[in-house]
């Protein structure tokens, strides 16, 4: 069965692969390159097509801008079925941007360097790998001086995003009280992910029309980072983006230590760890709660609501192992119920969770596979298998799909996933999962 599993997964990737280099997330709904997408999908690919995980990397890496900045979509197609598409969001009018590549203008969480290091983990030639990460960790190296250069305006460690979709948990529950502190105008444009996708599962128009507004704001002035701190109605400080600069710092602090030299990098990310990782302690951890939360940087509080990405922080080792044994409890008690897979991407004794759209609610593989890791290296054992186990549960049953029910039991006769089918991340993590 296990086989028959990850023949399926590779099948998946393999269909979704593009001839520029590049896999697309799921056919139709995402016809182009997401930045955090191609890490996890990298991953999957290096257990048997190394190549093709190294050309996954290397085509983001090409996107990248002068300044340091990856995108989070890089466009290298004009397929019309994706709305916004390049010629709404115009990365062209920062002056820095890519001359090859069209992209959005805001980027995603900053996964490339732990990837960098997965996929010297699975590689059966560790000499080819090296090479190939002492060609291209720098430019990963530079996307880092960019965040602590740009998006630490008050320099304490802790990095803004500026778009919900920076995040990458794009209508999460979360977001809801800054919608309100904010009126849009009302846009007129075309949904092209409705056509894909159950309405029902996707975010609404209004809530599009938020994340249009903020677009429209950093593009009137070029996307210029110190206007969009100064202006933004939404800046944030979140504990997943966070948490994934803070393991990709780790990541490449190793990676340098294998290679040799770089000794001013190496003092840099040193530097970057300490202020980094003693804030985010300080500052996202709710003692109430029992777990890290996003905090409004625009309105100065913190957001006391519980989801998936409060739990992210395990995988980058960041709580000692007290404060790590308090996360476990809380996710067990407010996501773990017999009556629930692991782990919903929003607290289900919340008023606001919704088990089937999008963020709101739903479990995610690439979240599962952050937390799987995590728990274990806290040695929660049990816990972690839990997730393991749920993820291959839902994908076996329920198909390679986007997102799942968190609700064992949904009254549905026939059960599916829900969001992109032949989902490009949950496949590559699960053959990540079962190959472990």
């Amino acid at each position: 069965m296990k086989e028959n599993l990850i023949n399926s997964a590779i099948d998946v990737l393999d269909a979704n692969f593009q001839k520029g280099g590049f896999t697309i997330p799921s056919e139709g709904l995402y016809p182009f390159q997401w930045k955090w997408d191609s890490g996890f999908i990298a991953i999957g690919l290096s257990h048997y097509n190394i190549e093709k995980a190294k050309a996954e990397i290397k085509t983001l890496l090409d996107a990248q801008w002068e300044n340091g900045f990856i995108p989070h979509i890089v466009f290298h197609n004009e397929n019309k079925s994706y709305f916004p598409g390049a010629d709404f969001h115009r990365s062209e009018l920062h002056p820095l941007s890519s001359k090859k590549f069209k992209s959005t203008g805001m980027t995603q969480p900053p996964v490339t360097g732990f990837v960098l290091q997965e996929m010297y983990r699975i590689a059966e030639d560790k000499e080819d790998m090296l090479n190939f990460i002492k060609d291209n960790i720098d430019k990963v190296y530079q996307n880092h001086g960019y965040f602590y250069k740009h998006r630490d305006p008050q320099d304490e460690g802790l990095m803004y995003i500026y778009h919900n979709w920076e995040s990458g948990t794009d209508n999460s529950p979360v977001w809801d009280d800054i919608w309100d502190t904010m009126n849009p105008p009302e846009y007129n444009f075309e949904r092209k992910d409705t056509t894909h996708v159950d309405a029902s599962q996707r975010p609404s128009n209004r809530e599009y029309d938020h994340y249009l507004h903020i677009i429209e704001i950093a593009k009137e002035h070029n996307y210029d980072d110190a206007k969009i701190a100064e202006l933004s109605p939404f800046l944030v400080q979140d504990p997943l983006f966070n948490a994934m600069l803070i393991k990709s710092n780790q990541a490449l602090l190793e990676l340098y230590e294998l290679i040799g030299g770089k000794e001013a990098e190496k003092l840099n990310l040193r530097q970057w760890q300490k202020k980094s990782i003693s804030r985010f302690n300080q500052k996202l951890f709710n003692k109430e709660l029992g777990a890290y939360v996003h905090y409004d940087l625009r309105n100065e509080k913190a957001i006391p609501l519980v989801s998936s990405s409060s739990f992210s922080p395990l995988f980058a080792g960041i709580p000692d192992q007290e404060r790590a044994e308090i996360l476990l409890k809380t996710m067990l008690d407010k996501f773990g119920g017999d009556d629930k897979y692991l782990c919903a991407s929003f607290d289900p004794t919340d008023e606001r969770f919704d088990p089937k759209k999008y963020w709101r609610g739903p479990v995610w593989i690439n979240m599962n596979w952050l937390l799987y890791y995590g728990l274990k290296n806290y040695g929660f054992a049990k816990a972690a298998e839990r997730i393991k186990a749920d993820s291959v549960e839902l994908i076996e049953r329920d198909g390679f799909f986007e997102y799942f029910d968190c609700r064992k039991e949904t009254g549905e006769s026939k059960r599916t996933g829900y969001g992109g089918n032949n989902f490009s991340w949950s496949a590559a993590l699960l053959i990540d999962l079962l190959k472990n």
